[in-house]
């Protein structure tokens, strides 16, 4: 399981992870999720989509919710690059590669590079964007969760090891790592200052298995719970709220209108100086996916939001158990009754 060794000066400057792209059946009831438990700002809206941003953040979106009448899915997944000139590099870069890209025209954002990643998973690359004020001091408006900006995604993939490999051709550093003795399985890349940009875990995929945004402290995310509760919507809590063991972050992951996971967060610990080796961690370890509650459901292991029009692909051979609430309360019932 070698680690990719990072690479400081890559062939194009990625700044940060920028937006999401998805899709939803009932746009009205995606609104209400996202304004009032979340607490995303509607940026702008039509007839057929969404326009979101965080409390922090001046670009127009890093939310865009799409009216679509078949399965809810994630379009594509976004990055920023620092210039017009790095956006260039990009599609050089990928077309070297021999993959699949083009340039597109969307709203709101300067010109658009598209791209199909190794795993078949569709990456947005722009420089540009239209902005927005800044509204995270008007403490009166806040609702819900008042998110504040936009973090990370995390994506599930079958090969672990091809994945992370080129993500740090890019520039993506590892900040943090899970194996099990010499396999990977799940990698927390940056290209930010943070912990994480993008999370590869190896599932059958591609999948969006979450995007997150932060928040400012753990009242954010216990308001999030209260107002889905009181909207009669208590049952999109879907894990949490927690804390992580990797980053050791405060946490609640929700579950949209449609069934698409996302987290909130308090925020994850400062990266940037580069003789700062990456955590690893051994999935047999108690304490890693939370350092205190209950293990998350079985479904936060094995659902995930496919991407639109890409197909699958199933793991070569089968993950270990994993320690789910139904396994866990299972086993302290027999462990109980047997007492």
């Amino acid at each position: 399981m070698p680690l990719p060794k990072p690479v400081y000066y890559p062939p194009f400057n990625i700044t940060r992870s920028s937006h999401v792209i998805m899709t939803s059946r009932d746009l009205e009831a995606s609104r209400a999720f996202y304004e009032q438990v979340v607490g995303l700002v509607v940026s702008d809206y039509d007839a057929d989509t969404l326009y979101f941003r965080g409390l922090e953040e001046v670009c127009h979106h890093s939310l865009v919710i799409k009216r679509r009448t078949q399965a809810q899915e994630c379009d594509a997944i976004g990055f920023r690059v620092l210039t017009e000139e790095e956006l260039e590099k990009a599609g050089h870069f990928f077309k070297a590669r021999g993959l699949s890209t083009c340039w597109i025209e969307v709203p709101y954002q300067g010109r658009t590079l598209s791209v199909i990643d190794p795993s078949g998973t569709p990456v947005h690359f722009c420089a540009t964007m239209q902005t927005k004020p800044r509204l995270y001091t008007q403490f009166e408006n806040f609702k819900g969760g008042a998110a504040m900006r936009f973090d990370h995604y995390q994506v599930l993939v079958p090969d672990m090891q091809a994945q992370t490999d080129f993500y740090a051709e890019m520039g993506f550093r590892i900040s943090e790592y899970m194996a099990l003795d010499s396999k990977l399985i799940a990698t927390f890349m940056f290209r930010k200052p943070g912990t994480q940009d993008i999370v590869f875990l190896e599932n059958a995929g591609p999948r969006l298995h979450h995007f997150a945004y932060t928040v400012s402290d753990s009242h954010s995310i216990l308001r999030a719970c209260d107002i889905a509760g009181n909207m009669g919507m208590g049952d999109v809590v879907e894990r949490g709220p927690g804390r992580h063991g990797p980053a050791g972050v405060l946490f609640v992951y929700l579950r949209d209108p449609d069934g698409h996971r996302v987290e909130l967060f308090c925020d994850h610990y400062l990266l940037i100086d580069i003789e700062v080796e990456p955590v690893a961690w051994d999935v047999r370890k108690p304490g890693l996916s939370l350092r205190w509650g209950l293990p998350p459901q079985a479904c936060w292991f094995h659902e995930a939001t496919h991407f639109t029009d890409v197909k699958v692909v199933e793991l070569d051979g089968k993950r270990g158990p994993v320690m789910t609430l139904e396994r866990y309360l299972s086993e302290k019932a027999l462990a109980k009754s047997g007492s």
